[in-house]
């Protein structure tokens, strides 16, 4: 059974990019460009998510530090993904297992994802 990636991301183009690596990674993927729908997920839970900190109307690393506070989520690996300069430290701040600096290149993007997924 193959591993389920759960990408949120505002921008189409990135969301499209991530998808399209990790299915030819072997991974099945899934992808929301909001945010609201992350912080309520309450089954069919992902075995890893990648989370983009500026999503419009929703802070990512606050969807992060909800996440990993809930008895039903905590476990799942989170990655922050951001092109902000101060993307590792907020990701340390909100309890985030890893970060991605965008722009990135699609080998960290499969090597951060098997790292925290097999």
């Amino acid at each position: 059974m193959k591993k389920r990636v759960l990408i949120a991301d505002d921008d189409t183009g990135i969301l499209e990019a991530m998808q399209m690596i990790l299915e030819d990674a072997g991974y099945e993927v899934l992808t929301t460009r909001d945010g609201q729908t992350v912080q309520d997920m309450k089954e069919d839970l992902p075995d890893l998510l990648l989370l983009d900190i500026w999503m419009s109307g929703m802070d990512g690393a606050v969807i992060c530090q909800y996440l990993k506070s809930q008895h039903s989520t905590k476990h799942i690996p989170i990655i922050l993904c951001s092109a902000n300069k101060d993307t590792q430290k907020l990701a340390r701040s909100s309890g985030a297992d890893d970060f991605i600096a965008k722009p990135f290149e699609m080998m960290d993007l499969v090597n951060k994802v098997e790292k925290y997924i097999n």
